[in-house]
């Protein structure tokens, strides 16, 4: 197949690039970014100089390139999207655009010319649930402007499916984490700050809940999604490894071997959402499970951002 990979710069597109490169001899991959902050052309150096790969930089919202990218794939993976909570309290706008407007413009380009989408989506449309997991049929109740303006896109995409028969797919991931993570995020924020001997801002108590998948097991689930999944359908992904963000932050000091007098709490965010969680017997069904476990995972992700100081110092 020839797959539009859009967003392939950034952390799980890139890591879906090396992947697809790695096990498909038979794909080729296009990948359409920005090359906003959170994306990098570093981020590809596995994929340069395959000749089944191709990088395009452009916007998701102009429908000129959507158009004539769109045309020469079989498949369109929508990884684009700003991502990070912080920043959509802040400035909005820029959320509202790339995650509707421009999920809206790639829809239509693949409504024009006949192919399929999939909508790279999250946990955080669902909202917080004290107890048991989101399933796919649960209503959305979005926070904060990011999830809701993730959730306006997967509702678009649903709308493309119902009103031209349009085959698409809507995936939802729990928190992800593994090499080449924009230093905003909480894992590779705090691992950087803990190399470099800075205090460690913890949100409120500490006790938010969170699921952690490590990037290469929800590149597996995608890529079986894919092979097996249905259109019209959403899957939810996540290892179903639950923790405390105070808890995730201790293994990560462990693994430095830092002391946690660096934890420092702060005051909460607005509408910072206590708890996620997803039901993933939809992927059970397909046949996935997750291969890594937090150690593993951690221990590994630890090791890529010690081996690669210059990547994230240049990202500060």
């Amino acid at each position: 197949m020839n797959l539009l990979i859009t967003g392939g710069a950034g952390f799980i597109g890139s890591n879906f690039v090396d992947y697809i490169l790695k096990h498909h001899p038979d794909h080729r991959v296009l990948v359409l970014d920005r090359l906003t902050y959170a994306g990098g052309l570093d981020n590809l150096t596995e994929a340069d100089g395959n000749p089944r790969y191709r990088f395009i930089q452009g916007d998701i919202c102009d429908r000129g390139i959507d158009d004539e990218l769109v045309a020469d794939s079989d498949l369109v993976i929508n990884f684009a999207a700003e991502t990070h909570v912080d920043r959509s309290i802040q400035a909005p706008d820029v959320f509202l655009r790339t995650n509707i407007l421009g999920a809206q413009s790639l829809l239509e380009a693949t409504k024009k010319h006949k192919k399929r989408f999939i909508q790279i989506s999250t946990d955080e449309v669902y909202g917080s649930r004290e107890e048991g997991g989101f399933t796919e049929s649960d209503p959305l109740n979005p926070s904060s402007p990011y999830a809701a303006s993730k959730a306006a896109g997967d509702l678009l995409t649903l709308s493309y499916h119902k009103t031209y028969g349009l085959p698409v797919m809507i995936i939802r991931c729990s928190n992800n984490y593994g090499p080449r993570q924009y230093p905003e995020k909480l894992l590779p924020l705090f691992i950087v700050k803990a190399l470099s001997g800075e205090r460690l801002p913890l949100y409120g108590d500490g006790l938010n809940r969170r699921e952690w998948t490590y990037v290469e097991d929800n590149c597996r689930a995608i890529e079986l999604i894919l092979q097996k999944g249905e259109d019209g359908q959403i899957y939810n992904i996540s290892s179903g490894i639950e923790l405390t963000n105070i808890q995730i932050i201790q293994e990560i000091l462990k693994l430095l071997g830092k002391s946690e007098d660096l934890i420092e709490f702060v005051p909460d965010r607005p509408g910072h959402d206590r708890r996620y969680s997803l039901s993933t017997e939809k992927m059970a069904g397909l046949g996935w499970n997750p291969l890594y476990n937090l150690q593993r995972g951690l221990k590994m992700t630890v090791s890529w951002y010690l081996e690669n100081r210059e990547w994230w110092e240049k990202r500060l």
